[in-house]
């Protein structure tokens, strides 16, 4: 039996799409191009499959996402990371949460964040390096006007650099894309 998640947790529920994926045996010649651009070396997901309906986008996404995600320099990964996980909880996308809190425990080996996290929703009280992080992913998944000077102005004070917070920006703003679309194609579950 299959139950709906909706709570926010590091464990990763399977997605369950409402469109069936492309059968990788039989995907056509383009539909396998763009499917070689996957965000990780752990196979193709039924999620990756699912956009490959649309070969010609999912070719452009997946470099953008790899090259936002996990990028060299700028800010960390573990930082992209929280800002990931903050505009999911925003967004209420629970398999974005669950995949992105897992990955920055596994960056910081400090679950405690992410418990924190997921206590307090966007009101959560975290040290000040991460909670201004966190408030300005959430306010700029909010209410893009919301992340203004004040809150650019937490992010210096704080140490990041200009590219720094463009990469907190390009993070947090593709899970306002990614989560929606996650949304409408299919639903996290555990069995």
């Amino acid at each position: 039996m299959t139950r709906v998640v909706h709570e926010f947790a590091a464990t990763v529920p399977r997605w369950s799409p409402y469109v069936t994926p492309v059968e990788l045996d039989k995907a056509t010649p383009e539909q396998r191009d763009a499917m070689q651009i996957t965000p990780s070396s752990k196979g193709i997901s039924p999620y990756v499959l699912t956009l490959a309906h649309d070969p010609e986008s999912l070719k452009v996404r997946s470099p953008l996402f790899n090259t936002i995600m996990y990028g060299k320099g700028g800010l960390s990964s573990a930082e992209r990371e929280l800002g990931a996980v903050a505009a999911s909880i925003v967004n209420s996308c629970v398999y974005c949460v669950a995949v992105h809190a897992a990955r920055f425990n596994q960056l910081t080996k400090r679950p405690e964040v992410m418990e924190t996290i997921f206590a307090g929703g966007v009101e959560a009280e975290l040290e000040d390096h991460h909670q201004a992080i966190f408030d300005f992913a959430v306010k700029l998944s909010q209410s893009p006007p919301a992340a203004g000077p004040a809150e650019i102005a937490a992010l210096r004070d704080i140490g990041l650099s200009e590219i720094e917070i463009l990469d907190l920006i390009l993070s947090a703003s593709i899970f306002g894309w990614a989560n929606r679309l996650m949304h409408t194609l299919g639903e996290p579950v555990r069995d």
